[in-house]
């Protein structure tokens, strides 16, 4: 039988080179966490009453998401928090975004989701699984405008071939109540608030991050964070982002603010 005599000095550098990781895969990365609740009374917004299409509209339970807040701890949802790069930003490396595809519908005559957070490079497909024709009116900046009318039933996909300044509204010409926001970054790190207000934003770099925050019919420049008075200057903050979670608590956001 034939040995194969492999000298130790190869062996190690063989293993030394199989377990060594590069500098992107071996970079520690932080979560952002938050938890918005109004400060005071929240104002009563009752069930939209349709105008149009009331045979159709007019059998659904339609929210009005112009402010939705849970009853039950004060949670704000669908408040945008992203990583923000523009002047006196964030600068992020380099990095390969992989194409997505989003789902907007036009369901229950309402936008679902009523908020969409995609990435420069992602496609947006409306759709309408309504008996009634919708519209969707995207107010981009730096994408093309888009007018779209949607019949029953149908289909339409935008491709997002540039990143955009600021959330972007979305509108039913055909049925005003309903609205929506888009939001289209050049990077992957953004996240809206759910029914009890928290989000998080995942596999941040660790370091001091500039963010800003959003909500559609309020103002997020004076809040309370954890109980302390503070100002976010053109909604936005800073943070110093640690290995793992980063927890900022509770944000309040007085009631006069929507």
């Amino acid at each position: 039988m034939t040995r194969l005599f492999v000298p130790t000095a190869v062996v190690i550098a063989v293993s030394t080179l199989l377990t060594a990781v590069s500098p992107a895969q071996a970079q520690e990365t932080g979560t952002l966490r938050m938890t918005f609740k109004l400060k005071g009374a929240a104002k009563s917004f009752p069930p939209i009453t349709p105008n149009v299409d009331q045979a159709f509209c007019g059998s659904k339970m339609i929210p009005d998401e112009t402010l939705v807040v849970n009853s039950k701890n004060n949670g704000i949802k669908n408040v945008i928090v992203y990583v923000y790069t523009g002047r006196r930003g964030t600068q992020l490396p380099p990095m390969e975004l992989e194409p997505e595809t989003h789902t907007l519908a036009n369901q229950d005559c309402r936008f679902e989701p009523h908020v969409v957070i995609a990435k420069k490079g992602d496609t947006i497909k409306v759709t309408n699984p309504d008996k009634v024709g919708h519209n969707a009116n995207f107010q981009f900046f730096n994408n093309t405008q888009q007018n779209l009318t949607v019949p029953a039933g149908g289909a339409v996909e935008i491709e997002l071939k540039e990143d955009e300044p600021a959330p972007i509204p979305v509108a039913c010409n055909i049925h005003n109540w309903m609205k929506a926001q888009v939001v289209v970054l050049d990077h992957p790190f953004a996240a809206v608030s759910d029914e009890d207000g928290v989000l998080e934003i995942k596999g941040l770099p660790v370091g001091e991050v500039v963010f800003r925050a959003n909500h559609e019919n309020g103002s997020l420049k004076d809040v309370i964070v954890n109980g302390e008075e503070t100002e976010w200057r053109s909604s936005k903050f800073e943070v110093e982002i640690k290995p793992g979670l980063n927890d900022m608590g509770t944000i309040e956001v007085p009631a006069d603010a929507f």
